[in-house]
């Protein structure tokens, strides 16, 4: 069975070779055409074949052919070719000794009328998405209807109508199934077409066991194409006010159309009038027709060559609209002015242009300054300095209404998008100078439904012009989208010096809006690498920031530096140096504090200003290190122990610890010297600790603290001499305290006449009902009135004692563990005279209700609190508003 099929096909392919090659073939035309099939007795395998061919019926017998139904032997070199028309068939036999020719009618006639043949009335055209050849059979002799099965052969060729030949055939004779489902009509259908390929056919038609075969038939797909109908027919306005009918092409269509227009003046379908031919997808009305017209049909066929008119469109109803604007819908930029126009039909009737107002969004009437009455039909508005327009849920546009002066207004609006383009563009090129990277985001309102952002581009070969303009020689640029929501688009490699001119294109259905374009000089947005090698020390004996780097590379030397440096800390608080002045790669800073590590970073900048800000560099520290000896010693006193059963007194001496300014910035130890009035001298060294004790038996005994770093010791220090002679001095007459709250004493005394120069005053207070360490300050000796700033109980016991420093020692002091309530000298504290009592009315309620004695109330409140000093926990920990509270 298959091989017998296979057999078939290869004989058909013999056959058309041939035929094509010494036969002449006949084109289909777009237009529909009779066919006659001839009548074949007897086929081995194809009627065409040279060798299977034993006869023909109904020769013409004046040409002295054999009876009707004789055979006429064939050789190989002989083929059968026909040629028709219309009206007759004349097909004559054709032998290969003969010289190639056109056919001359009535060689070999075979009647078209005989009983025995048969005529078919063929049509073929394309149709659905340009994929699919048909042929419509009509059977011209209805008897001949039963027992029929009808195949379409084809081959396909690259070439020309005109220059089909056998070597251009591709692949085998492919077989297109006919369905004749249908009483008098069949229909064919060729799949997978290609329109400009050239396809040889044939008709296979079995009526019962008769074939029937058909003259060979060439076409060109593209030349018979059937357009479906315009679509999308509506009126539109023209800026003058004009009304015209548009419409769209019908898809997939590969050649321009052209169209005809007819029209009818009611609702009949039989007085329809066709006005023109017309080129475009529109055509005007004039205005003073569109009342007498009704309705109107397109429809369009190839404008070049050959080719099907399509059915007619859908009838559109003139009338079925009853405002019309010009333009229905407008995309504009924000800040621009914009025009609409608009004919208001009311039942038919077109209202005048003087009566007619603008609304926007139905809320918002648009003054009547706005206005411009284009003729008596048509109005227009202008609306000025556009805002972007805000997106009310799904609507993304503003409506604009044209109305009639009573406020009528037609459901029918037009569509305002206002959007904003004005984006801002910024590049950056590299460090290394390899590539170029430019930034840009849109505001979220911008994204319209179905819209899309580009980046447009064109280089000049060098610098940039002083107008940027767009260009329509610009590219696309591939950007993409970032999690900020911005947009990043990298051109590599770049031309230093050209001119990079560049906008953003704003593309939707409504139109193509574009930003303001801007140039960049890859050149001129450099952003450099960060300097290297960052240093950072203070200096010694000068005390300032020393920070010094290494210049990035691919940088001239010429460069703008920031520096930042702040104390190294949990919470760094940067402090901004710049150097604009000169090229340098080091820097002095004058820092306030010299003995903390600081935090130094740098960064750089191209010359006048020009690319960005290089990334900060890496951190460098400062070590805190020694840089000059100590400004001078600790303040220090003495406490004096005397120790009757070895008639002796024991010193003990108290300094302050240094603050870092003064000791510059460490202190390793301290060197106490000593000078006793046998000029005996000598000195020791104090390593950890701020105390120091010896025996005092001399008359006199001076003593000087120094403080010492790996520098030096201090220039400057405080001297104390301890003299018997000067201890009797009685130079304060009286001391007295007053207290102001529980965080001041005022301590007052008053000084007898005397011969000796007060140098300075120590001050000394302690709580007497504690063991608690003894404090001190020094205090210039021109003042009598000192603030002491505490913690004070106010219900304890404190002595306050006042020494006298002489030059040649410190004299007799005066104390007291009273507190002075009134009194004449602390007329000037008005506070004294409100607090105090308040204090001490307090206290007093405070012990009654307490029923304790004064004794267990210490106990109850303060036994157990530790000393700070010697507690790390309670450091800080202010007992006293504690008990205020109680």
């Amino acid at each position: 069975m298959y091989w017998q099929i296979i057999l078939t096909m290869f004989v058909q392919l013999d056959f058309l070779q041939m035929a094509v090659a010494h036969c002449m073939v006949y084109q289909i035309p777009p237009r529909n055409f009779s066919l006659p099939c001839v009548l074949l007795n007897e086929t081995l395998l194809s009627p065409f074949s040279a060798r299977a061919v034993e006869g023909w019926a109904g020769l013409n017998r004046e040409h002295g052919a054999a009876e009707a139904n004789s055979p006429l032997i064939m050789t190989e070199e002989s083929f059968l070719c026909c040629l028709w028309s219309d009206n007759n068939i004349d097909c004559s036999l054709y032998r290969a000794s003969m010289q190639a020719r056109m056919f001359i009618p009535s060689e070999i006639s075979i009647s078209a009328s005989r009983e025995t043949d048969s005529n078919w009335n063929i049509e073929c055209w394309i149709k659905g998405e340009l994929d699919l050849l048909v042929c419509g059979l009509r059977f011209l002799k209805l008897y001949l209807r039963s027992h029929l099965k009808v195949n379409l052969l084809y081959a396909v060729s690259e070439l020309s109508l005109g220059e089909v030949s056998t070597s251009s055939l591709k692949g085998a004779v492919m077989v297109a199934p006919c369905d004749c489902s249908e009483y008098d009509k069949c229909e064919c259908c060729v799949p997978s077409l290609r329109l400009n390929y050239t396809y040889i056919m044939w008709l296979q038609i079995m009526i019962g066991l008769t074939p029937l075969w058909s003259p060979l038939m060439s076409v060109k797909p593209i030349n018979i194409v059937k357009p479906e109908p315009p679509l999308n027919l509506h009126l539109e306005m023209t800026e003058k006010g004009q009304v015209k009918i548009c419409w769209s092409d019908p898809v997939l269509m590969p050649y321009p159309l052209k169209y005809e227009v007819k029209f009818s003046a009611n609702s009949s379908q039989n007085s329809w009038q066709v006005v023109r031919v017309v080129l475009e997808t529109s055509l005007a009305i004039d205005n003073t027709l569109l009342d007498s017209l009704y309705l109107v049909q397109v429809r369009c066929k190839n404008l070049y060559g050959p080719g099907f008119w399509s059915d007619w469109s859908t009838p559109y109803d003139l009338h079925s609209g009853e405002v019309l604007y010009f333009p229905p819908k407008i995309l504009t930029s924000v800040g621009s002015n914009v025009s609409f126009h608009c004919i208001y039909n009311n039942k038919n009737k077109i209202v005048v242009s003087k009566k007619i107002v603008w609304w926007l969004n139905l809320v918002e009437e648009i003054p009547e300054s706005q206005y411009t009455l284009v003729n008596d039909r048509v109005s227009k508005v202008t609306l000025f300095n556009l805002k972007a327009t805000k997106p009310r849920g799904n609507f993304f546009y503003n409506a604009v209404y044209c109305c009639h002066q009573n406020r009528e207004c037609h459901h029918r609006y037009a569509e305002l998008y206002v959007v904003d383009v004005n984006i801002n563009i910024t590049c950056e090129t590299d460090g290394y100078l390899t590539k170029m990277t430019c930034r840009w985001s849109a505001n979220a309102n911008t994204l319209l439904v179905g819209s899309s952002l580009q980046l447009r581009y064109y280089r000049s070969e060098i610098y940039c012009s002083d107008f940027p303009s767009t260009s329509p020689k610009s590219e696309v640029k591939e950007c993409h989208l970032q999690r900020n929501l911005s947009y990043e688009c990298t051109f590599q490699p770049i031309f230093l010096l050209s001119g990079y001119t560049m906008w953003i294109e704003f593309k939707h259905l409504l139109g193509t809006l574009e930003s303001s374009p801007t140039c960049v000089i890859p050149a001129d947005v450099v952003k450099p690498l960060p300097p290297s090698s960052v240093m950072a020390e203070i200096t010694r004996n000068v005390g300032l920031l020393n920070v010094s780097w290494t210049n990035p590379a691919f940088t001239n030397n010429d460069l703008k530096f920031q520096i930042r440096y702040a104390v190294n800390r949990e919470e760094v608080t940067w402090e901004l140096f710049e150097i604009s002045d000169a090229p340098t790669r080091s820097a002095l800073i004058k820092v306030q504090k010299l003995c903390v590590e600081y935090v130094v970073q740098v960064r750089c900048k191209g010359p006048d200003g020009l690319g960005y800000w290089s990334n900060w560099s890496r951190s460098a520290y400062t070590a805190v290190k020694d840089i000059k000896a100590p400004l001078q010693g600790p303040e220090f006193w003495r406490i004096v122990v005397e120790d009757p059963a070895r008639r002796q007194k024991n010193v003990t001496l108290l300094w302050k610890p240094l603050m870092k300014n003064h000791s510059l910035c460490s202190v390793s130890r301290y060197v106490i010297k000593h000078q006793t009035s046998e000029n005996t001298a000598w000195s020791e060294y104090v390593d950890n600790g701020t105390t120091c004790s010896f025996p005092w038996t001399e008359h006199t005994h001076t003593v000087t603290v120094l403080a010492m770093n790996s520098i030096g010791v201090s220039s400057i220090n405080f001297n104390l001499t301890l003299s018997q002679q000067m201890s009797t001095v009685n130079a304060v007459q009286s001391l007295r305290a007053y207290p102001v709250n529980s965080t001041c004493v005022i301590l007052t005394w008053t000084l007898a006449p005397q011969v000796y120069v007060i140098t300075s005053f120590v001050i000394e207070w302690k709580n007497l009902n504690k063991e608690e360490e003894m404090k001190w300050v020094r205090v210039p000796p021109n003042i009598s009135k000192y603030y002491i700033y505490d913690h004070f109980i106010l219900i304890e016991k404190y002595q306050f004692s006042l020494y006298p420093i002489f030059a040649g020692g410190v004299g007799k002091s005066r104390a007291t563990d009273q507190f002075i309530k009134d009194g004449s000298e602390n007329q000037n504290n008005a506070s004294l005279y409100v607090v105090l009592p308040i204090v001490i009315s307090t206290s007093v309620l405070l012990l009654g209700a307490l029923m304790t004695s004064h004794q267990r109330m210490k106990k109850l409140f303060w036994e157990d609190v530790p000393n700070p000093k010697n507690c790390s926990w309670a450091q800080g920990v202010n007992f006293q508003k504690r008990m205020e509270i109680l």
